[in-house]
Order: structure tokens, then sequence, then C-alpha cells
């Protein structure tokens, strides 16, 4: 049995972890610009400038920049949650044709799954209106992180497609950059 002063410390441990939890929820925009920042670094540091011989094989991949849009911060919060899971997992596989350096490309993937742990965490999973439009913008993400996984596979993980996807995911990045600096 547990005696009452063990009780007083885990609940203080937990009150603590709590407020620690919230304070780093209200400081979230701007951890998220400074990854986004990072990100954008490290994407320009893993590979060098875009290869000439790729120009002629550029694609729209047409990013639903309307997941970006809702009405609610916490949509806006989930969808880029969303976005950094799909970038970690395409950046996660089949890179040995990517040619791009492997100190860059770490850090670009770690910095990446700490958002993704640091949302997850405060992301507030609210009402049915909340949850079906969630799941509009998860879809339509899913869509679009797919055509991007089907032109690497068509294109057998070869260095243009993968400079392709890089210069790709730059565009989002820039494109969630924007939404997470407006007031």
């Amino acid at each position: 049995i547990m005696n009452a002063f063990g009780v007083i410390q885990i609940a203080l441990l937990l009150s603590c972890t709590n407020i620690i939890s919230s304070l780093q929820c209200n400081h979230l925009p701007l951890q998220q610009r400074k990854v986004i920042e990072n990100s954008l670094r490290l994407l320009d540091k893993m590979g060098k400038k875009f290869p000439q011989q790729c120009l002629r094989e550029k694609m729209s991949f047409r990013f639903p920049t309307q997941v970006l849009q809702p009405r609610q911060k916490e949509s806006v919060g989930v969808a880029i949650e969303e976005i950094f899971q799909h970038m970690f997992y395409i950046f996660s596989k089949n890179l040995t044709l990517a040619a791009w350096d492997g100190t860059a490309l770490d850090e670009f993937q770690n910095g990446l799954y700490l958002q993704i742990e640091q949302l997850e965490a405060c992301v507030i999973k609210e009402h049915t209106h909340y949850h079906r439009s969630k799941e509009a913008s998860r879809l339509k993400l899913k869509k679009y992180f797919q055509k991007i996984d089907c032109f690497l596979k068509d294109k057998q993980h070869d260095l243009c497609s993968w400079e392709i996807s890089r210069a790709e995911m730059r565009r989002c990045l820039q494109l969630i950059d924007k939404v997470t600096r407006k007031p």
C-alpha cells in the first residue's frame, strides 16, 4: 500500500508534466517555425543544386493547400502532423540512389520525428465535426503523398525522382511555414 507521501509525489509529478506539456504546446507555432527553417536548411544541405538533366522530368503533384486553411487551428496542427508523418515515411526508404549527404538526411529525419511526437502530444482530439474535417484532410494528404510515392516507385527511386521529390517537400515545408507565421 502506498503511503500518502508517495501519492502526493505522484500527483505533483503528474501536474508538473501537464504544466510542462501545456507550456510546450503554447510555444508550438514558434517551435514549428524553427523546425521548418531547420528542415529547409537540411533539405538544401542534403543535396546539391537541382540537376540539369532532371529539369525535363518535372512533375506536378498538386499539394492540397485547402488542408492548411481550415477555420480551426487544431485542424491545421493535425494536417501538419500528417504531412510530417508522410514526409518521414517517404524519406525513410529506398534512398540509395539519392546520393545525398547522410548526416543532413539523418538530422532531417530526426527533426521530423521529434516534431511528429510534439504535435501528437499537443493536437487535441475533438468533436465529430472536427473529426470529419480531419478525415477529409487526411484523405487529400494521403492521395498527394501516394502520388509522390508512386512517382518514386515508377522511376525506380532514381536520382531525378528523388531530386524532384526533395524539391516538392521543400515547397510543402514553405507552405506550412507561411501558415504557421500567420497570427
